[in-house]
């Protein structure tokens, strides 16, 4: 069994134990990530660093509100290749990140879904 990605003490702990804005920066993320991972898989596919090392910071940023440090990872190494120009080894740190994105939404989905 996998971790749990979420750490819902260090995300309250970000936004003041607000509750509710922790579920609205939920849906906002839940909304926007599949844009931002669709630039990253186009960065990658086209080599192209400069905007692969911009959308992989963009998200780092955004799933760190979530303490899902295995995101966070995958989303710097993405950043750290693209930084270094050679993308060699770009795909595979992008599955990595796709799947942990997968279950990142998975747990994060019921709270946003929440009256």
């Amino acid at each position: 069994m996998q971790t749990q990605l979420f750490d819902r003490e260090a995300a309250l702990a970000r936004v003041g134990d607000d509750e509710e804005l922790l579920t609205e920066l939920i849906r906002i993320f839940l909304d926007d990530y599949p844009n931002s991972l669709s630039v990253i898989d186009e960065a990658v596919a086209k080599q192209d660093p400069p905007r692969l090392e911009k959308a992989a910071h963009t998200l780092k940023g955004a799933v760190a509100n979530f303490g899902a440090h295995a995101v966070v990872k995958e989303a710097f190494e993405l950043e750290r290749l693209a930084r270094s120009g050679d993308l060699s080894l770009a795909s595979e740190s992008l599955s990595r990140l796709h799947v942990v994105l997968e279950q990142l939404d998975y747990e994060l989905r019921p709270i946003a879904e929440m009256a």
